[in-house]
């Protein structure tokens, strides 16, 4: 099969700007609800885009782990994308669930989340997970499997002596939200398409895009 002659048709649904919230974060959460419900897979995984120094846009999947006033992940400071969030704190996100036939897409700017909400998601974890958050040097090139695996006892031995901690280098992030867009997928590629952008009023202008 040639790529062009793969092809998919989107029926399932609509998107009105008369039938959204005033609030992005609520059409957010309204959305990710129905995506659950649809048994979408990796529900709360999302591209990540930061831009690297050399000006090249970075992204990769992360996975959304709280939604307050913003949206919260975590990883390593000292990865790639921790580095260039020190130097850029700006980032978007997206969310595809093809299962509702609907992408969402988030811009804004990002900072750390405090200590306290580190300490608390990095305990929830499974032990495993954090053993792997101190073992990991993130984005750094290894020798090979066999080093992590080395690594990984010598960690294990150490936190059977002394109890558990959270490693510095290993904490969250929140984006806030100044743009967001909500994508629904309808026949012949006329998708709807609703955006919300921040006024310096500190309202949500909302929009409809043509697709």
């Amino acid at each position: 099969m040639k790529l062009f002659e793969i092809r998919k048709e989107y029926t399932l649904k609509s998107l009105d700007i008369n039938d959204v919230s005033t609030d992005p974060l609520r059409q957010f959460k309204s959305w990710f609800e129905e995506a659950v419900d649809a048994e979408a897979l990796e529900v709360n995984a999302m591209c990540l885009s930061t831009l690297g120094k050399d000006g090249f846009p970075n992204g990769r999947i992360v996975l959304l782990k709280e939604l307050d006033s913003g949206f919260v992940f975590f990883t390593n400071y000292e990865s790639d994308k921790g580095k260039e969030l020190d130097a850029n704190p700006k980032a978007s996100l997206t969310f595809f669930w093809p299962e509702i036939e609907r992408q969402i897409r988030i811009q804004g700017e990002v900072s750390k989340v405090s200590e306290a909400e580190s300490d608390e998601y990095f305990f929830s974890r499974p032990y495993g997970s954090q053993i792997g958050a101190w073992i990991s040097a993130q984005s750094r090139e290894i020798s090979g499997r066999q080093e992590l695996e080395e690594r990984q006892k010598e960690t294990e031995n150490r936190f059977q002596k002394v109890p558990m901690e959270r490693p510095g280098h290993w904490g969250g992030y929140r984006l806030q939200a100044r743009r967001i867009e909500f994508w629904q997928g309808r026949p012949s590629r006329l998708h709807d398409r609703i955006c919300y952008e921040i006024q310096d009023s500190g309202e949500w202008r909302i929009s409809r895009l043509s697709p």
